[in-house]
């Protein structure tokens, strides 16, 4: 088991409190091994998920391979537009510092409710809006 009932539980309620109040989507997908390069694979795990189709631009993957202790942030280009250049950057060495620990859920939460305050500042919730991206952990492996 790469992450137990309880860390997800605390993820998934990491992304439905950011997800509350913004039009945003944010996406965790966790696997054992990440083959090659980490961004790569990101992209790839990003277009799996169908991130890029979300109506404004604005999907967020957080990425985690477990046993090869890799990870990524992947914006789409509506967020990517409007964050500073070392946005992601600066969230993944907040979440790294959790992650050499073992605090997986923790640092997921810190990556997330961060990514859930600009999502909120440059896409706010709309009354007609609809989760377009489900809230569950996606594994791969």
């Amino acid at each position: 088991m790469l992450l137990s009932e309880e860390q997800q539980s605390i993820i998934v309620e990491a992304i439905k409190a950011a997800e509350k109040e913004t039009s945003g989507e944010i996406k965790v997908h966790v696997e054992q091994f990440c083959p090659g390069d980490v961004l790569e694979r990101a992209k790839a795990v990003f277009a799996q998920l169908e991130l890029h189709k979300t109506a404004q631009r604005n999907g967020v993957l957080f990425y985690l391979a477990t046993v090869d202790r890799k990870f990524a942030i992947l914006g789409d280009k509506g967020i990517n537009d409007v964050v500073p250049a070392n946005f992601w950057q600066d969230i993944r060495n907040d979440m790294q510092s959790h992650f050499v620990m073992n605090q997986f859920a923790a640092g997921f939460a810190v990556g997330i409710q961060k990514s859930g305050v600009a999502l909120k500042q440059f896409f706010p919730y709309q009354s007609d809006d609809i989760n377009e991206i489900s809230d569950e952990i996606s594994f791969g492996d």
